[in-house]
């Protein structure tokens, strides 16, 4: 679209809701900036336990971290096994986790607003 999104800029960074049918170009738009960009699909996510093994499956995070908000935290914060210049997640069907357990998407989105 020609249009600068500001991707690159890292003081840019930050939690943002955006629609369905701007996933697909915003994933295009992040991988051309040169951002590791993950998708998290939360289809079906009705809970704690099944977003973070959602989250743990999208990172491709390694083995042996653990399953609870510390260790997502960790996570995120250092995401060393995946080397890149940024990083983008992008949630499919947020609204499906927001609906069935707000606890846990509020949680989600103090986390990745760190």
């Amino acid at each position: 679209t020609g249009m600068d999104l500001g991707l690159a800029d890292a003081h840019r960074a930050g939690v943002f809701f955006v629609t369905a049918g701007d996933l697909a170009p915003l994933d295009a738009a992040c991988r051309d900036a040169g951002l590791a960009c993950r998708r998290v699909d939360l289809h079906g996510c009705t809970g704690k336990p099944a977003l973070l093994l959602r989250m743990e499956m999208a990172l491709d995070a390694p083995a042996g971290g653990g399953r609870n908000w510390d260790a997502l935290g960790d996570r995120l914060r250092d995401l060393s096994w995946l080397p890149a210049p940024g990083y983008a997640l992008l949630f499919e069907d947020a609204h499906v986790l927001r609906d069935a357990d707000e606890a846990s998407f509020d949680t989600l989105l103090d986390l990745l607003d760190e």
